[in-house]
């Protein structure tokens, strides 16, 4: 131990007497270190930490499939879910629930807040228990129970103030007064940040299974595997199949691990890419700091030729040696973390999407063991070569008065040389599978949505109140009036009210459907995006109308039943002819046929990527939903200006009426799903590669000024004996790009591999794209070029 103290403590003075070397190398290793902890933070989020509930690898979810209408994993029927649940043996527990938005009223400001009507055993099968009061009782989840609530901690402490004696208090959930049971522990939230939990409350004897809403999570019974699961619902399933063909037909079931549900195959993907990328980062940091290591090396030539006389054994130069690496790294390390801590805080802020309960990004325990593993490691990689190389001096020439450390040898310079090689390919790799990202992204950005998002405001509402639940036409009344009290604002254009917003990564609705004149099997009609909107929504959405009219005010519950649909709709079913006038219906035979009215330009639902698809849009007074979004087009520069005017029109018609989701339209673009991720791993695998751009070039940088330094005598001789300065400068530049060019040419190799990782995450662009490998690789020629001539210039002044 005292000697691995010496060693340290020598170590430490010699990397202090060369403060440019140790910043360098220093900055160097901090530089990879932080991209590898900042994006082992996200692995560790979202896959490594254990999920916060007991024996959570035993929790799978439980999905429906129909291949036929592109369903792979779908929410599940009422009916089809109570079979399961009385007929498996493979589960402990069978759970359900569906997730919505409660408004709260009373004493505070009316708040919308996420939650889950659930089935009572829910959070047993999570394993999850209230911190204060009670769990849901089977007795609460049945029709016409009395109504009781759950609240999440959060809650408890925003509207109550952490009153612990909160048992049997009440609180105006959806304008009816439900009983408060228990605060859930703090931090928990499922499913996505609800805050509020009431019981399903269904009457499985009316079980309807042909809709499908309740998404389904159980719990394996110990020594039954995801597989055997499957296997006994599969049967089930094939069951239900044969016994309700008009419901069931071609609907199949996929159990999944609870992990896998959370981060799909894609997420997985992209995040191997990136463990990848910051790999190859750190390996051209590594490659930086052995070159330093070995031309630092060749000053240090005596002191090892001395050690060695006096008895030094070649093990404990190498040991000495490696210890000054160790801490080189080390320091590199410990810097590495605080930059993390700034990328972490930059990667959260660039997410706009609140994430799950359970995922933090932030360096824990296993995070700065992994920082710490990975810096012992590094500083053993990029200091075991150097350390070889400077352990067996030539002592007859080192030891000689006078001479010239230039005498490093071919060995040495070929494995410099190398390392170059090696950083100028990785370099590529990275740079090229970001230019495919950003491609990708900028691709995304020009797609047309279909609508025109500029100068929107939207708005959120859910209109709940016993005078509602009483009366529907209270509801479409509601509507009607808030819209006209709004199109009467100065600056307003244009004002609608719509049940799914273009984009909306929140919102989501389908329907089977039928056209005229196209029979098809029963249980196998093709599904389409389900919107119900007022008068006038279109023009406010910017969805342009192009054949037949819109609705109107007198399209309501007495009126014949009308729809609208899609131009790609139209051009499908109704091909040679206009699809105003015909009709079509809506799942089984016993639904109405509606007459088209009109017919609309094509939009992206629900992501940028979709293809194109079939979409209906209802009249809100023959099809009354609850749950809108009012759209309001201005001619303001800025239309979250008028939203305080638009607040107050609501309010007057109704106070008690919460208003959530105030954003304009091009907010909600900028936020769906499709186009923050995209930006997000772009911003990411652009730093990466930015960062690789910054390290390689400094490194070839340093590798052709060191070799001028050696070779100064050899160029005054040269020039003495009539050599031309263009001669001198093309000689050096050749060195430098004979390098490049080897590195250029194992990059294209290398990525021609590596980004078909990437293939499933890009969009309108190809994983070997030719204008983004010539381009990348002319880009980085052109960097190194100019990194070679800059000591390739200085040669030429040799005197």
């Amino acid at each position: 131990m005292s000697t691995l103290w010496q060693d340290v403590r020598y170590g430490a003075r010699m990397l202090f007497k060369a403060p440019g070397f140790t910043l360098v190398a220093v900055l160097s290793l901090a530089l990879g270190i932080s991209v590898n902890t900042t994006i082992f933070s996200m692995v560790n989020a979202l896959i490594l930490r254990p999920l916060p509930y007991e024996d959570a690898q035993r929790l799978v979810v439980v999905q429906q499939t129909q291949l036929k209408q592109g369903i792979r994993g779908g929410v599940v029927s009422l009916g089809d879910f109570v079979d399961w649940r009385n007929e498996n043996s493979a589960f402990e527990r069978l759970a359900a629930y569906y997730e919505r938005s409660f408004n709260l009223a009373g004493e505070n400001e009316p708040e919308r807040v996420k939650g889950a009507s659930i089935s009572a055993d829910l959070f047993r099968t999570l394993g999850v228990s209230p911190v204060h009061g009670r769990d849901l009782v089977a007795a609460e989840d049945r029709p016409n129970a009395e109504r009781v609530a759950l609240i999440s901690h959060s809650l408890w402490q925003r509207r109550f103030n952490s009153d612990a004696n909160l048992a049997g208090k009440t609180l105006k959930v959806n304008g009816e007064d439900h009983t408060i049971v228990g605060v859930m522990p703090p931090n928990f939230k499922y499913p996505s940040n609800a805050e509020l939990w009431t019981p399903l409350a269904l009457d499985m004897a009316e079980a309807d299974r042909g809709n499908h809403y309740l998404s389904c999570i159980a719990r394996l019974k110990p020594g039954v595997t995801l597989e055997a699961a499957q296997a006994q619902l599969a049967t089930i399933a094939q069951r239900l199949e044969a016994e309700h063909p008009a419901t069931n037909k071609g609907w199949g079931v996929r159990v999944i691990s609870l992990r896998e549900e959370l981060i799909d195959e894609e997420a997985r993907t992209v995040l191997v890419a990136l463990l990848g990328a910051v790999l190859f980062v750190l390996l051209i940091a590594c490659a930086n700091v052995a070159n330093l290591l070995l031309a630092r090396s060749v000053s240090r030539e005596k002191e090892m030729a001395i050690r060695a006389a006096l008895g030094a054994g070649r093990a404990r130069v190498i040991r000495q040696l490696l210890t000054e690496s160790v801490l080189i790294s080390l320091a590199g390390g410990a810097l590495g973390v605080l930059l993390a801590m700034w990328g972490i805080d930059l990667l959260v802020t660039a997410i706009p999407e609140q994430m799950p309960f359970w995922v933090r990004f932030d360096i824990d325990a296993r995070v700065l063991l992994f920082t710490l593993s990975v810096s012992l490691l590094t500083g053993i990689i990029f200091g075991l070569v150097p350390a070889l190389q400077a352990s067996k001096p030539d002592l007859q020439v080192s030891l000689k008065e006078g001479s010239r450390s230039a005498t490093e040898g071919v060995r040495r310079n070929r494995l410099r040389s190398l390392l170059v090689v090696s950083e100028i390919a990785l370099t590529l790799v990275l740079l090229i599978g970001a230019a495919l990202m950003m491609k990708s992204f900028m691709r995304l950005q020009e797609v047309a949505p279909g609508f025109d998002p500029k100068n929107v405001l939207t708005l959120q509402l859910w209109v709940q109140g016993t005078q509602y639940e009483q009366d529907e036409q209270r509801v479409t009344s509601f509507y009607s009036r808030a819209v006209e009290r709004i199109r009467t604002l100065p600056g307003v254009k244009s004002v609608g009210a719509v049940s799914m917003l273009p984009l909306d990564s929140d919102s989501s609705s389908s329907t089977s459907f039928v056209a005229e004149n196209h029979p098809v099997p029963q249980g196998e009609e093709e599904s389409a995006g389900h919107t119900v909107i007022t008068p006038d929504c279109l023009s406010a959405i910017g969805i342009p109308l192009l054949r037949g009219r819109d609705f109107a005010e007198t399209d309501d519950e007495n009126a014949p039943p009308v729809v609208i649909v899609n131009d790609w709709l139209a051009r499908r079913y109704f091909p040679n002819d206009d699809a105003v006038g015909k009709r079509i219906r809506l799942g089984g035979p016993e639904s109405r046929w509606r007459t088209i009215i009109g017919v609309v330009g094509d939009i992206k639902r629900q992501t940028l990527r979709d293809k194109e698809e079939a979409q209906l849009y209802f009249a809100h007074k023959q099809d009354s939903w609850r749950s809108m979004t009012i759209v309001v087009r201005t001619n303001l520069a800025d239309p979250g200006s008028l939203s305080g005017a638009v607040r107050g029109e609501i309010w007057a018609i109704d106070k008690d009426q919460p208003i959530n989701n105030v954003r304009t339209m091009e907010r909600v673009l900028a936020v769906s799903e499709t186009v923050w991720v995209a930006r997000v791993f772009g911003m990411l695998f652009a730093v990466l590669a930015g960062v690789a751009l910054m390290l390689a070039v400094g490194g070839l940088y340093g590798v052709i000024a060191y070799s001028v330094s050696q070779r100064t005598h050899e160029i005054g001789i040269r020039m003495a004996l009539g050599a031309k300065q263009g001669d001198v400068l093309w000689m050096v530049l050749g060195q430098g790009m004979i390098l490049v060019a080897a590195g250029l040419a194992l990059g294209l190799v290398g990525a021609f591999i590596v980004t078909r990782i990437l293939a499933s995450s890009l969009y309108g662009v190809t994983a070997t794209d030719p204008v983004s490998f010539a381009g990348i690789a002319l880009l980085l020629a052109g960097v190194a070029l100019l990194a070679s001539y800059i000591p390739a210039r200085r040669a030429t002044r040799v005197d």
